[in-house]
């Protein structure tokens, strides 16, 4: 299915039965990434009276309890509710879910309190101002982001010069392969969400990050069509699944 349309004057196309799934499955237990000291995910079949949701064992059909945290259990969307005293949710917030994507692969590099950051002038050299979604892949891009422990790790993260330069670039969605943009442990400044979303001056409502994806290395660097896929969930972050569409 070949769709086509026009962003900011220029005439795109994209085969729809190519995606480019850039988020991880969700599985019951250990076999997840976790970040944060979270619990990891559960899903354990409902129970009640006689009734067992486990056609294993003996019921009718599977019917499962799901007990998860987005924010440390996978691939998350969260909105400026992540860091406001006001709920503000994903489900109010994100209303368009199709976007123009740039794909960057970067080298993180080491400051001098041993922490590995990704930059802003490592970004802002490559970045397209025609996209307003940024996915961020960090090298070397191996299958242990797949299955990464990153409590207690004090994992790479963003530079906040990074995420108020993407503001001001109009960047809409941020996706990245690391569990938080901003330091493990920070003292709750989350300097990097606070410059995305310009909170609390001009908070940008619309603007969304997702954390723990991952980018095989089949796709390449440059200009893509993003679906952004979440659960209805009113709450800061929900579940997602990012999809990528070549530009032709």
């Amino acid at each position: 299915m070949i769709i086509q349309f026009e962003h900011n004057g220029i005439k795109c196309s994209a085969n729809l039965a190519e995606p480019l799934d850039i988020s991880l499955p969700l599985f019951s237990g250990e076999h997840n990434p976790n970040a944060f000291h979270i619990a990891h995910p559960k899903f354990e079949p409902v129970k009640v009276g006689s009734f067992v949701g486990s056609v294993q064992e003996g019921g009718a059909c599977n019917c499962e309890n799901l007990f998860l945290n987005a924010h440390g259990n996978g691939t998350h969307t969260e909105c400026v509710g992540h860091i406001t005293k006001d709920r503000i949710t994903i489900n109010q917030t994100l209303k368009q879910f199709f976007a123009i994507a740039q794909v960057i692969s970067v080298n993180p590099i080491q400051i001098e309190n041993g922490d590995w950051i990704v930059t802003n002038e490592s970004i802002a050299k490559h970045y397209n101002k025609n996209s307003n979604a940024l996915v961020i892949r960090t090298l070397p891009n191996n299958n242990d982001k797949k299955l990464g422990q990153y409590s207690g790790n004090n994992p790479t993260y963003l530079e906040p010069a990074l995420g108020a330069f993407l503001a001001n670039n109009n960047v809409k969605h941020l996706l990245v392969d690391l569990p938080s943009v901003d330091r493990e442990e920070d003292g709750g400044a989350l300097a990097t969400h606070h410059a995305f979303w310009q909170y609390p001056h001009q908070t940008r409502m619309d603007a969304t990050i997702t954390e723990m994806i991952f980018v095989d290395d089949s796709i390449a660097d440059g200009m893509y069509l993003i679906n952004m896929q979440i659960a209805s969930f009113e709450s800061d972050a929900s579940p997602s699944k990012p999809v990528l569409y070549k530009l032709i």
